[in-house]
């Protein structure tokens, strides 16, 4: 088992309160015998769409984020049924700390066995950024651009912008 005593790394945030362990990991991947490749499956209903397809707006599927190792989420996570399958998933997808304000009692436990690090929070580490920030800010935030992005996808306007210069 891997012993650590720091951890660091990319946090992602799901703030989705009651992910039970069938949505961290469906009844339908816990066939295997081995811990190795529940990573994959993890949050399936909510990382791939009904053709088997990731969905590209959802958080651990961005290229950025598929490396996490921290996940902030919402209340009571982990709640449900006792399949220690669904630590071995979060596990082998690299996931090693969760902060959350609660967590399911059995999940919590299984997440101690498995050298998973869980931090409760208050509710108040979570930040509305519809009503808290700016609207450009919080576009580029939502939406993962930078100056350079926000400037890239603005460029038709920029064109026709020039356009309008060279023909005055």
């Amino acid at each position: 088992m891997e012993n650590f005593s720091r951890i660091s790394g990319r946090a992602v945030a799901l703030p989705v309160d009651n992910v039970d362990t069938d949505r961290l990991l469906p009844a339908a991947y816990m066939k295997g015998l081995t811990r190795d490749g529940l990573g994959k499956h993890l949050l399936r209903p909510l990382r791939y769409d009904g053709d088997g397809k990731e969905r590209a707006d959802f958080v651990l599927n961005r290229p950025a984020c598929t490396k996490a190792r921290i996940l902030v989420a919402g209340r009571n996570f982990g709640c449900g049924s006792s399949r220690e399958h669904a630590v071995w998933a979060l596990k082998d997808f690299g996931i090693r700390c969760v902060i959350a304000p609660s967590f399911g009692q059995i999940f919590a436990t299984n997440c101690r066995k498995n050298r998973i690090l869980l931090i409760p929070c208050s509710e108040d580490l979570w930040i509305d950024l519809v009503e808290r920030l700016d609207p450009l800010e919080r576009r580029l935030i939502l939406d993962g651009l930078d100056d350079i992005g926000r400037t890239i996808g603005l460029s038709d306007r920029i064109a026709e912008f020039e356009r309008q210069l060279d023909s005055a």
